[in-house]
């Protein structure tokens, strides 16, 4: 049995930056102390949401580094560190393991793709380079590419590949990997509106880009369903639903990250080439917050 590396609601945080596009670290750490002050179960930084796919290595490792000492060790850190490209992601495991971070993130190879032979062979090889704790990143929508249950039960033997983010939006998948795999492959759900069914299936929580905006409604949705209490984890999985839309209502992170502007943070715009939410996306997302009493008259 492997140990999940957090259970709950871990935030997929947004990287604020600056008119230059420069990192706001000043602004990053005060979302961070505002995300554990209100309940979040864990940081997950450079991720999709953060953006790291814009990042050079460098402001990639900073974001990890300066991320792992704000939070010195009050709630896990799972630094993203994949890549398409083996050899790099092998030296960005072993570098972010190094700034100190609890587990990795590592998204399946996108654009050149591969087999499912070269999935075990790519993650094999990053989880051995980093040393800690693995969880794998299934999006095929983005990366054109699926890990299969069997390959997931292929990699949930190595002792270092913990759990997998499962952001197929296939619920008969995700069953089949909790069959296969039980307790060794910690499951955790990548879409904020699929949390509660992911749960039923054994499920250990949700990496959430909603618990930007609301962290303690996706934390108490977790803890309702591990204390017991379906019922309330039902009610608050559907008071998330209505953020969820709003906030993929384009490619994430570009609503995410207006919200969070709108909400008052110093969130800055999204690197190219990711724009602008619409004018009509951008009053959606509003109505959102609104009706979730986030914004204040």
């Amino acid at each position: 049995m492997k140990n999940p590396v957090f259970t709950g609601a871990a935030v997929a945080i947004i990287t604020p930056m600056y008119e230059d596009g420069s990192i706001n670290f000043d602004e990053l750490g005060r979302i961070i102390e505002d995300q554990i002050a209100r309940g979040t179960d864990a940081i997950v930084i450079c991720g999709t949401t953060g953006e790291c796919s814009t990042m050079t290595d460098e402001e990639q490792l900073a974001a990890i580094k300066f991320t792992v000492e704000t939070v010195n060790h009050r709630v896990p850190v799972i630094a993203g560190a994949g890549s398409n490209d083996t050899d790099h992601g092998c030296a960005l495991a072993a570098k972010s393991a190094a700034c100190g971070a609890d587990a990795l993130l590592l998204v399946t190879p996108y654009y050149n793709k591969t087999t499912q032979a070269g999935l075990v062979a790519h993650f094999t090889a990053m989880a051995e380079a980093g040393g800690i704790p693995v969880i794998l990143y299934n999006v095929p929508s983005r990366t054109g590419l699926n890990i299969t249950p069997e390959t997931a039960l292929e990699l949930s033997r190595n002792p270092l590949i913990n759990g997998i983010k499962e952001a197929s939006g296939n619920i008969s998948q995700v069953a089949k990997i909790a069959q296969l795999c039980g307790d060794e492959l910690n499951i955790y759900s990548g879409n904020d509106d699929q949390v509660v069914p992911l749960l039923s299936l054994g499920g250990k929580g949700v990496i959430s880009v909603v618990s930007n905006v609301k962290p303690e409604l996706v934390h108490n949705c977790c803890k309702a369903w591990f204390e017991g209490d379906p019922k309330t984890a039902c009610k608050l999985q559907l008071e998330i639903l209505p953020l969820a839309d709003a906030l993929f209502c384009e490619v994430n992170p570009i609503p995410v990250k207006y919200a969070m502007n709108v909400l008052g943070w110093e969130a800055g715009s999204c690197r190219l080439p990711l724009v602008e939410p619409s004018d009509a996306h951008k009053e959606k997302i509003e109505q959102a917050l609104e009706a979730e009493g986030l914004i204040q008259e």
